[in-house]
């Protein structure tokens, strides 16, 4: 039988979502839990990677065993035996060729800039106090929309047959001292989300123009992009499936 487990991390601790010989990773942490729980070797595939210090508010992997499973009494286990920094919300039995990755039809991303020092998001949100143009961030967000090929952002030599992305939506807004970006695609590049958000700090900087962010989307070069903003501000927030409500 095959079952999908939906769950949260808070990833500062981690080195990614997954498994690494010499590191600790979310996907080991949680293949370890549930193989001693239900006493059986268990490998969960996941819906995507996370980079190290990236955290997800919702993540989905899928993981095959053959007998029913009480699924109340195996979230209570799982949430008692995981350190704190993860947790597990539900277990849904699927059909036998459901995959958590490939299925996916819309992935969310936030990244969260506080412009206030705070003690309590550290780790958390990136610390950021010059004044951006959060109009012009927003503006230069709605031409995302009009492109499919990312490369551009993406990390170099990365073994992808395409770059090419479809962007739902893409858009900054502000919560008092915090400026939060939403993106949603049906797949991301690797360092694509945080790529973005640094080219379009340089706009909200003014280092850049409107014009030139249409041209570095052109030109497919990643030198040509922003810089890559640090990884403990973004979040995995939501992941799409047909055939799962919410």
């Amino acid at each position: 039988m095959r079952y999908f487990i939906h769950f949260a991390y808070n990833g500062t601790h981690y080195h990614g979502w997954q498994f690494q010989p010499n590191a600790s990773s979310v996907q080991e942490t949680l293949n370890k839990a549930l193989s001693v729980l239900l006493n059986s070797t268990i490998n969960v595939m996941g819906a995507g990677r996370t980079d190290t210090g990236v955290h997800a508010s919702e993540m989905y992997g899928h993981f095959d065993f053959e007998k029913s499973i009480d699924v109340p009494n195996l979230i209570h286990k799982l949430n008692s035996y995981l350190p704190k920094d993860i947790a597990v919300f539900d277990i849904i039995v699927v059909h036998d060729d459901a995959h958590c990755r490939f299925d996916a039809t819309k992935r969310t991303y936030e990244y969260h800039i506080n412009t206030v020092k705070n003690p309590f998001l550290e780790g958390l949100s990136w610390y950021m106090n010059q004044k951006l143009d959060i109009d012009l961030m927003n503006e230069a967000s709605k031409i995302l929309l009009k492109h499919t090929d990312f490369q551009c952002f993406s990390k170099v030599n990365t073994d992808v047959n395409t770059f090419d992305c479809t962007i739902f939506e893409a858009y900054w807004k502000k919560e008092n001292s915090k400026l939060i970006f939403t993106i949603s695609a049906n797949r991301f590049l690797r360092n694509m989300v945080r790529a973005i958000v640094g080219t379009l700090v340089n706009i909200g900087l003014h280092k850049i123009s409107l014009t030139d962010f249409e041209n570095i989307i052109a030109s497919k070069s990643r030198e040509k992009a922003g810089f890559s903003v640090p990884a403990h501000g973004l979040y995995l927030t939501e992941i799409k499936y047909d055939y799962i409500i919410k």
